[in-house]
């Protein structure tokens, strides 16, 4: 017999929550093991619970949903993720797929798109409601900008390039490379040249803007 789909939903709002929670199992192969109502709890339960995936609404208490997979992805924690949310932005989606989602479904189409959602993750593949499906291919726009930029440094730039976008100091980086500082900043003089910019708040935003593929 085939494992059922064991999941988790982190959801603040209870009526819509019990909707989910309706329509996936009444799917058969998906079972609900564990309804989150703040971000917290919802790290507590992927920990404790081992579910193969979890849906997270964007806002949560407690911990935001954004927030509770950053401490996930801290401890190691495994699980197929879904996000949830109101916002049709960019930059959230942007933040959902660094933070390593593998769906990203709007709340307007969630109760005819979530069981297409959970059935594409669980068989290894990406989701996205379609209405924001624009946003692919901006994103994969961006990357291979990223790369060809990216392309002239070295290694050695690119380490410190990553932990620049991470906010480290000079001087943390040097003690985290095991460099001295003056190293340090001659990578980030040179990696400023290469990429033309200008000033160290120039190439901390470049940094992070593209964090992802660094």
């Amino acid at each position: 017999m085939t494992q059922p789909i064991r999941i988790v939903i982190a959801e603040d709002h209870p009526i819509f929550r019990k909707g989910l929670v309706d329509i996936i199992e009444g799917r058969p192969g998906n079972e609900v093991i564990h309804q989150a109502g703040d971000g917290a709890n919802l790290v507590r339960a992927v920990r404790e619970m081992r579910p193969h995936l979890a849906i997270v609404d964007v806002e949560l208490p407690v911990l935001s949903g954004f927030d509770a997979v950053r401490q996930m992805n801290e401890e190691s924690l495994q699980v197929g993720l879904i996000f949830l949310t109101m916002y049709k932005g960019e930059d959230a989606f942007n933040e959902a797929m660094d933070l390593g989602a593998k769906g990203y479904v709007i709340k307007d189409s969630a109760m005819e798109g979530i069981v297409t959602a959970i059935e594409t993750v669980a068989a290894g593949g990406h989701y996205i409601s379609p209405e924001i499906s624009e946003y692919l291919f901006s994103r994969a726009q961006r990357a291979q900008s990223a790369m060809n930029q990216l392309a002239g440094l070295t290694p050695a730039e690119r380490r410190v390039l990553k932990l620049v976008s991470e906010f480290k100091s000079s001087k943390e980086i040097a003690q985290l490379l095991g460099v001295s500082a003056r190293t340090v900043e001659n990578h980030r003089a040179g990696i400023s040249a290469k990429l033309g910019l200008q000033g160290p708040q120039r190439l901390a935003n470049f940094a992070y803007q593209n964090r992802s593929w660094l």
